[in-house]
């Protein structure tokens, strides 16, 4: 069961895609990671999910209703936090939980006062002395606390330090078990720490939507060194899933965006000559983001 399921989402600003037929399925369990450069749509897109801003074609389901139709009941059971949040900054922090009670049918107080304590928030300051870190914390805990279905963060970790983040990082895992989540964030880092799937969007496409698992087993950093001096393969050309080549007199480095040990190595010994070594080393996000970002045709324009 997919509790987000986008068909063809568009958003035009001026002429210019913002969000070009996004078709993203977020499955029920799952903590999604969607990352992508600044200018990508994936704000756009979470708005479009959260109604907040109509598509312009295309639609959303959020726990199975139309993203344009959402209500009460729907709200009930889903929780939205953005970097921009918006907080009554005049309201304590307690004040603030014990407003937004009555909202939530599932509304927890055991959780609501475990929340607190963990993120270690004063109940008594008003929300507009928060540091940011703090009124991140806030934010989030006032969306966990009636233990959503759904949890759709917009850049939740931007400009925070280090500790704050792994507190908000600690709540999230702790909510894990119950809330499907939907993340963005350029800290890819912190994302490869929470992130089961994963999607890359660039230009307002996205470019692929795929299990974290399946991201960082297909993409290798392969290094070659040779006897014979090789600056491209023998035919004269880059097989299209090998990226960012570099050749030096005895070392020939790339990217393969889909390794398979077997098949990569005889393509290796195949294109290249006097062959010694083939190394295959494993990625972690940040260098699969930027690997990818680099070759992305709208940055070589």
């Amino acid at each position: 069961m997919n509790l987000i399921d986008c068909d063809g989402l568009s958003k035009i600003y001026r002429g210019l895609h913002a969000v070009d037929r996004l078709n993203l399925k977020v499955p029920q369990g799952a903590i999604y990671g969607l990352v992508g450069p600044n200018g990508a749509g994936k704000t756009t897109a979470m708005k479009m999910m959260m109604n907040i801003l109509q598509p312009d074609s295309g639609r959303a389901e959020v726990l199975s209703c139309d993203s344009r139709r959402l209500g009460p009941s729907q709200f009930a059971r889903l929780g939205y936090v953005s970097e921009n949040q918006e907080l009554p900054g005049w309201m304590t922090v307690d004040y603030f939980m014990r407003y937004l009670k009555p909202f939530y049918p599932g509304w927890d107080d055991t959780r609501a006062a475990e929340l607190l304590r963990n993120f270690d928030l004063p109940g008594d300051r008003p929300l507009k002395h928060l540091s940011r870190g703090m009124w991140m914390k806030a934010s989030l805990a006032s969306s966990l606390a009636y233990r959503p279905q759904l949890l759709v963060l917009d850049e939740p970790f931007s400009g925070l330090d280090p500790l704050v983040r792994e507190e908000l990082i600690e709540g999230l895992l702790e909510s894990a078990e119950e809330t499907t989540i939907l993340c963005s964030s350029h800290d890819l880092s912190e994302i490869e720490t929470l992130a089961t799937h994963i999607g890359y969007m660039d230009g307002g496409i996205l470019k692929f939507s795929e299990e974290m698992s399946s991201l960082t087993a297909r993409f290798r950093e392969i290094e070659i060194t040779v006897a014979i001096p090789a600056d491209l393969p023998k035919n004269g050309k880059w097989p299209a899933r090998w990226i960012r080549p570099e050749t030096s007199p005895s070392v020939v480095r790339f990217v393969d965006t889909w390794y398979d040990s077997d098949q990569t190595e005889a393509d290796v010994r195949e294109l290249f000559e006097g062959v010694t070594t083939v190394t295959a080393n494993p990625m972690p996000l940040k260098s699969i983001f930027v690997a990818i970002a680099r070759t992305s045709p709208r940055r070589n324009q």
